[in-house]
């Protein structure tokens, strides 16, 4: 067991390092193509820092690891919504400078009920026969829905950068020269690869001895573990009182796990759902509506710091709930 979690922390530590690769060189060859911070943080920072549960999600679904592959991706919603934002915000109050942010918000809860409609298709028409080839499964037609609404994000996200100014500090990007970045990006993916499977294998191991559930083990130590870049990229720069990339990168990485992520995964390997994961998916819901309220209403366009911590209580205590919960794994004969 302890060899299996010194290579858990190996996996997440080239993870990390690798989605840290990519992301510099991703970052520095867009900058030089003169994209604005705002646009970086929506689309390369938030590509970058969400290949970590994309290779973690695909390798569980092709491993029939159904439970810690959805897991995975609600699980680091909730963490990035509630924990990272709450953090973020703890460290500075975090004002939404641009108008843009706006559309992400709301485009994040979409996310959620197309996920919640494409996986309860069964439960909600009540006959099997409405939806054959997917119902109860993410299926390679979900995944297609999924990424039509991925790329209408990505126009809107193109119309922005068109439209949006630089007005953020030109340090916020490091460059490179061009070669040395994609050397970056190539170096970094093939770390997110091998750190991926290092982390899914032995994930997995650690959850059987302790008997704990592969759903479990998905919505928290693997949605937490492959949210790190996410947490390290939005602390910092609410720490740089950046507060436009703290908050984009973490909305957009979720509309990037969900439309993106289990787009790609379920066109590759179909994904059966476990009905159990609704739940989270209604936490999800509440903490991007509680969000929306705290940004948009209760203090115009800012979370201040009493409103993170909120957040931030929120998200033990619903992790206390799963484990309290969690039925355990299942006894195989």
């Amino acid at each position: 067991m302890y060899y299996s979690l010194l290579l858990l922390l190996v996996g997440f530590a080239i993870l990390i390092k690798g989605a840290d690769f990519l992301v510099n060189g991703a970052s520095s060859a867009a900058k030089r193509y003169g994209i604005s911070n705002l646009a970086i943080g929506l689309t390369v920072v938030a590509f970058g820092t969400s290949m970590p549960e994309l290779i973690v999600s695909l390798l569980s679904a092709l491993d029939g690891k159904n439970d810690a592959s959805f897991g995975n991706v609600i699980g680091s919603n909730n963490f990035n919504l509630l924990f990272i934002l709450g953090i973020s915000g703890l460290i500075y109050p975090l004002v939404v400078q641009r108008n843009t942010v706006k559309f992400e918000v709301p485009l994040s809860l979409l996310a959620v009920f197309v996920l919640y409609l494409t996986v309860n298709d069964v439960m909600l028409w009540g006959d099997s026969s409405i939806a054959p080839a997917w119902g109860g499964v993410l299926s390679r037609f979900d995944g297609v829905i999924m990424l039509i609404f991925f790329g209408i994000f990505l126009m809107y996200i193109y119309r922005t950068m068109k439209q949006t100014s630089d007005l953020e500090q030109d340090g916020a990007v490091k460059l490179y020269s061009m070669p040395m970045s994609i050397g970056m990006v190539i170096v970094g993916l093939a770390m997110l690869i091998g750190g991926g499977e290092l982390v899914v294998d032995n994930a997995i191991d650690i959850a059987h001895y302790f008997g704990l559930s592969e759903r479990l083990i998905g919505l928290t130590i693997l949605a937490a573990g492959t949210s790190l870049p996410e947490l390290a990229t939005s602390a910092v720069a609410a720490y740089k009182k950046n507060t436009d990339i703290a908050i984009g990168n973490v909305i957009g990485s979720n509309i990037f796990n969900i439309f993106f992520i289990l787009g790609i995964t379920s066109l590759v390997h179909p994904i059966e759902y476990n009905a159990a994961l609704n739940f989270d998916l209604y936490v999800l819901v509440g903490s991007t509506i509680l969000l929306m309220v705290f940004m948009f209403t209760l203090n115009t366009h800012k979370l201040d710091r009493w409103e993170a911590f909120l957040m931030l209580a929120a998200y033990v205590v619903y992790t206390l709930y799963l484990v309290a919960s969690d039925p355990g794994a299942p006894v195989t004969p």
